[in-house]
């Protein structure tokens, strides 16, 4: 007779029919993000999607991947999942719009301690909501449990998208040229870049995030963790009415600066007035904390803009409008000069 233990994967922390019963759970919210080209449901080895591309004549595929950062801490102690779910989709899809692109379908990458269906659940509902929006399909994803890797409870959540453009309306920034003006998108708020000091500020503060609120009693939370913007419909309403745009920028990690910078020519500069849009209320609460300066708040959030547009003067009048049609709140932020000294100048910014 055997002295060894008896164990099975269970036992290890890995449940192998929770995952299956978790795949059955989901499938009603990944058919709705179902589009012509998808051929296969979830379940197979991998995602099978057909493209139509006899509308282009040379199709070029953009691929874009991100996570969420560690707004993941706050948004699983405060039980946002859903919020999880749309940030992970908006942090590669906006990427893949800002080259003028239609993104085509989705996958995700969920990473957890312990499976919570509930939770694993409410976040992939969250990224079908999001894909819907987008009109990209979720084709398919990977949950796994990893006990030891992940504390009880907590998980951690990665996408991957891809889209289409015909090579001939790439939007790479080739074009943008002095006198241009930038249209500004306004952001839901901290979106999902800065985490990291936006954690530490509230350490400053002692903020007891879960009860505060502003003077109006709206919870400081609600604003601190709203979902990341989706800019795809906008994006996809100016390509629709052939608008001519230079450039498109999705402001995340370095801000204003790195975002705009990365898309200009050398004779360019983007010259941007950081009066000419209203800061959300979000960012002076955190900043009051502790004294950080301009230039830096600026490189590390998004202070209410998070998506750019940059196209020539005469485009702006209609862009503006079809922008708004799509929901946006849109300011003329700025022009594109002929380059002296810096890629990218705020003018009004304090040091």
């Amino acid at each position: 007779m055997s002295d060894k233990s008896s164990i099975d994967y269970a036992a290890c922390g890995v449940d192998i029919d929770a995952g299956n019963d978790f795949v059955q759970r989901i499938k009603s919210a990944v058919k709705t993000t179902t589009r012509p080209e998808v051929i296969s449901g979830l379940g197979g080895f991998g995602g099978l999607f057909a493209p139509q591309f006899s509308h282009m004549e040379e199709p070029v595929l953009v691929s874009a991947t991100d996570g969420v950062g560690t707004k993941l801490l706050l948004l699983q102690e405060h039980q946002r999942p859903k919020v999880a779910g749309q940030d992970v989709v908006a942090m590669c899809v906006n990427d893949i719009a800002a080259q003028g692109a239609q993104p085509l379908f989705f996958l995700d990458y969920l990473a957890c301690g312990g499976l919570d269906a509930k939770t694993m659940a409410e976040v992939v509902e969250g990224v079908a909501a999001a894909c819907k929006t987008c009109e990209c399909a979720l084709i398919g994803g990977e949950t796994a449990e990893m006990p030891g890797m992940y504390a009880p409870n907590h998980y951690d959540i990665a996408g991957f998208s891809v889209g289409a453009i015909d090579r001939k309306r790439i939007v790479d920034g080739s074009t943008v040229k002095a006198g241009d003006v930038i249209l500004g998108l306004a952001s839901n708020g901290v979106h999902s870049n800065g985490y990291s000091m936006v954690r530490k500020l509230l350490e400053l503060g002692e903020v007891d995030v879960a009860n505060a609120s502003f003077d109006d009693g709206t919870a400081i939370i609600d604003e601190l963790l709203a979902p990341t913007r989706l800019y795809v419909p906008a994006v996809n309403h100016l390509v629709g009415e052939n608008i001519e745009v230079h450039a498109y920028s999705h402001i995340t990690g370095g801000g204003m600066y790195d975002n705009l910078e990365r898309l200009l020519p050398e004779s360019c500069t983007a010259h941007v007035d950081i009066q000419s849009w209203p800061v959300p209320r979000i960012f002076d609460y955190l900043l009051q904390f502790a004294d950080v300066p301009k230039a830096e708040q600026y490189r590390t959030f998004n202070m209410g803009i998070g998506f750019c547009v940059i196209l020539a003067e005469e485009h702006v009048a209609k862009a503006t409008s079809l922008l708004e049609q799509s929901g946006e709140k849109v300011f003329a932020i700025g022009r594109i000069e002929t380059r002296k000294d810096k890629s990218v100048v705020l003018q009004g910014l304090e040091t």
